[in-house]
């Protein structure tokens, strides 16, 4: 043991970067004076030292974006609150649009600036020119002008953050790599160092590009991996006396901006490289990697094209610094589900300056509280599982993420690396039947089906995309006839045992108490009433439960249980992989059912959510009488070994009812006809029943407690000032995607969580939270009014809270 070296602490933060300075800093604000920052060698000394330090506020989601408006605001203060200055500048970002997808992605981020209260124009190639006076501008399409971004110094801004963690009771130790951890009862009790253990309650690894191997030390799994990262430093030019907005030329992969009188020309290239750790001198420490001018040349071009007086500036350097990216291009966040107490918020994407000062806030709160204090689901350490930490998919996948950093929003973009690491029981028949897989949770999932061999362009789109016509003739077979949609990637989670009934009347809004044989639809809530999950659970037998959830929910919703077991004798397993899902949805579901199998099908006897084990052919199925498309349906839940010989008796069948393959994306288009709702997207953490218009599947007058049940009974009583609203656009041609901003009378009122083109309906279709002012909710859409605001063009819409489609069910109990 070092002398003087600490023993023990209440919070441990691993990583001296910008992120770990932040944790520290607000765990401290908070009152948690307790806490001991660890820097295996000294502060910013990985990547925060080099970083670009861009700050730009506007991101995909709200509580995103409200992040980086937080951390916008710290920087500004913190000179205030400490003396020490953050090298904060406002200069404004200017994104240029070379092409039409990217003016429409650009406008499409100056709506969401205005809707969250974000200074942003749009702005000509004349006016770009004017902001950026050295700038080409003859090939531009327009651009976006943001006053309110800006940079930082990062050495100054951890400078500043430490400053006040110490002046709050942090203790700041250098050089101590950490070496292992201690672990008892599934939760982390110690950090080992060379210098000795601290005993400890909770750690926050912020570690940075050291993350995964860190992790790795107490058995966690830490989803990133280390890239190469360029940017170029020239001497000055005479052209610069002063700082100029940050530029972001995203069609050449460039972001631009001034540097001591020079420039600074960074890149997230095509053809990036992932780097190992074990390459890095094992003291790297305000170190760089190579400079590889060849490397970077096609960057340089792009440079000099946009710029050119970067012809005639002499280098200053060509810095090569490795940063860490994981594989959707998201940071971690939170609590790992595998050992109780140990946080993570690292893997920041070549963001986190922007991103540290509101992260570190939300890191914070979330070790204090136990749980998120807003909903994260985006950056949820959750949202990935154990496989996700296997380095060869992650070394082959970081360097598509850097290269993507500037893709546009438009849908369908799928990486193209690390697939194929779950394939259902189907996956071949599907892929010789034309499907287009999408990737979710590692399965592979077909997201439609090019059934005739026929060249289809595949470029992800804001417009009318080539592949539209099949998946209308996939919902057209679901409205008409009889679609299949396997759902076999849903996550199943069975909970079995004496106190199985008891545990979910708790976690479960809705009543469990109903005999075997019934599917019951509930949420699993948080205190607050939010959903922290949607789900189907069927009843099997008194001490028999199967949850059924979305595919990206598995570890999420398994944690959710854990940690909220008290006394419950219950075994709670993931048998998602050895149950395949085969939906029958359509008005001739009924029929070729009947045609392979015997059982009785009638209402009477096979109502509406309920299920009942079934002969199919030779094959025995637990059929459940429900349907997420909003017609009459059945999910057949059997062994994975059945699938295959299943689905072909199925097709063969199938001919004379017009059975055809469908996928995820006709299911979202027909589940939005139906006004039906999809967590992560309409039902969120901070969404209720109540406000999702879903207080049916809610037991709040049952004298059976459940959590969240007393936050539902007081905003029952109190009125709901939100609403979950579906609107139906006017106009055909406009094309929601969902994150759109909804504007009632010209004002600003919510966004869009999901929207599609519906073609049953011939319109785009769309779910939004409508915040309520001094009109309530209920008499906004009665009076009409509504707009929404695509790409900086508003479109009228109609409002609704019923479906545009069937709005009584009748479809669906035929």
């Amino acid at each position: 043991m070092t002398k003087n070296f600490p023993t023990n602490a209440q919070v441990v933060v691993i990583g001296g970067g910008v992120m770990g300075c932040s944790t520290a800093y607000h765990l401290a604000k908070a009152g948690c004076a307790d806490v001991i920052l660890l820097e295996r060698k000294q502060l910013t000394s990985g990547t925060s030292w080099h970083s670009a330090a861009q700050v730009r506020a506007l991101r995909s989601s709200e509580n995103l974006t409200r992040m980086i408006q937080y951390s916008t605001e710290l920087y500004k203060n913190l000179e205030l609150e400490t003396g020490q200055s953050t090298g904060w500048v406002q200069t404004g970002s200017l994104s240029l649009a070379t092409n039409r997808e990217r003016f429409t992605h650009i406008k499409r981020q100056a709506s969401l600036a205005r809707l969250f209260g974000i200074d942003a124009e749009v702005v000509s190639p004349e006016e770009a020119g004017r902001l950026w006076p050295l700038i080409r501008t003859d090939d531009l399409v327009g651009a976006v002008w943001s006053p309110e971004d800006g940079r930082v110094n990062p050495s100054d801004l951890c400078a500043a953050l430490t400053k006040a963690a110490r002046a709050n009771g942090v203790q700041v130790v250098e050089d101590a790599p950490v070496t292992g951890f201690t672990i008892e009862n599934g939760r982390v009790t110690g950090v080992e160092t060379p210098n000795g253990t601290i005993a400890c309650e909770t750690v926050a690894l912020c570690a940075g590009l050291w993350s995964h191997s860190v992790a790795a030390l107490a058995g966690v799994s830490a989803p990133l991996h280390a890239c190469e990262h360029f940017y170029l430093l020239t001497q000055p030019l005479e052209e610069i006396t002063g700082h100029l907005p940050t530029l972001g030329d995203h069609d050449a992969h460039l972001y631009l901006r001034d540097d001591v009188g020079g420039l600074l020309v960074g890149s997230f290239e095509p053809n990036a490289r992932a780097i190992g750790l074990d390459s890095l001198p094992k003291d790297f420490a305000f170190d760089l990697l190579p400079e590889d001018w060849d490397h970077f040349e096609p960057m340089l071009m792009a440079g000099m094209h946009r710029i050119p007086a970067l012809e005639r500036a002499e280098s200053r350097m060509l810095l090569n610094g490795p940063e860490s990216f994981t594989p959707d291009g998201r940071f971690l966040l939170g609590e790992s589900p595998e050992l109780r107490g140990f946080y993570l918020g690292c893997g920041m994407n070549s963001a986190g300056l922007a991103s540290s000062g509101g992260a570190g806030r939300w890191l914070a709160e979330w070790i204090l509280a136990g749980e998120p204090t807003v909903d994260v689901w985006p950056v949820d350490i959750r949202r990935f599982a154990p496989f996700h930490n296997n380095l060869r998919a992650l070394r082959e996948r970081a360097p598509e993420v850097l290269a993507t950093h500037y893709v546009t929003e438009a849908p369908h973009h799928e990486f193209e690396t690390a697939r194929d690491i779950r394939h259902g029981p189907l996956h071949e028949r599907q892929a010789a039947k034309g499907a287009n897989f999408t990737q979710n949770m590692g399965w592979e999932r077909p997201s439609f089906f090019i059934d005739d061999g026929v060249p289809v362009d595949l470029t992800p789109t804001f417009a009318r995309p080539d592949f539209e016509l099949y998946v209308a003739a996939e919902q057209a077979a679901a409205r008409n006839g009889v679609a299949l949609f396997d759902q076999s990637s849903y996550a199943k989670l069975r909970v079995r045992g004496p106190d199985a009934e008891r545990l979910l009347q708790r976690l479960c809004a809705n009543d469990m108490s109903v005999g075997p044989g019934r599917v019951i639809y509930t949420g699993m809530l948080n205190v607050k009433g939010g959903y922290e999950s949607d789900c189907t659970v069927f009843r099997h037998a008194m001490d028999d439960y199967l949850i059924v959830t979305g595919t990206a929910q598995s570890v999420r919703d398994r944690d959710w249980i854990t940690r909220n077991l008290h006394d419950e004798q219950v075994f709670i397993d993931d048998v998602t992989e050895g149950i395949a899902v085969l939906a029958l949805a359509g008005p001739k579901a009924r029929d070729l059912l009947a045609a392979v199998s015997d059982s009785d099908l009638s209402n009477t006897a096979f109502p509406y959510m309920s299920w009942r084990d079934i002969v199919v052919g030779r094959w025995s199925a637990r059929a459940a009488r429900l349907s997420y498309v909003g017609e009459l349906g059945w999910e057949l839940y059997m062994p994975t070994g059945f699938a295959v010989a299943v689905y072909d008796m199925l097709f063969k069948a199938g001919g004379e009812f017009g059975l055809r393959n469908a996928g995820t994306t006709a299911m979202n288009c027909l589940r939005l006809e139906k006004g039906y709702r999809a967590w992560g997207h309409d039902l969120t953490p901070e969404t209720t029943p109540l406000e999702a218009g879903l207080g049916f599947a809610a037991k709040i007058d049952l004298s059976t407690p459940f959590i969240g049940q007393g936050a539902l009974r007081r905003q029952r009583e109190e009125g709901l000032r939100r609403r979950l609203v579906t609107f139906t656009l006017d106009d055909r041609e406009a094309l929601a995607i969902g994150g759109e901003p909804i504007l009632w009378n010209g004002v600003f009122v919510g966004q869009l969580s999901s929207a599609a083109f519906g073609h049953t309906v011939d319109r785009t279709v769309a779910i939004g939270l409508v915040q309520a002012g001094e009109t309530n909710v209920d008499d906004m859409v009665a009076a009409g009014g509504f707009e929404i605001e695509i790409a900086s063009e508003r479109f009228a819409t109609g409002a609704s809270f019923q479906a545009p489609y069937d709005p009584g069910g009748e479809r669906l109990r035929g």
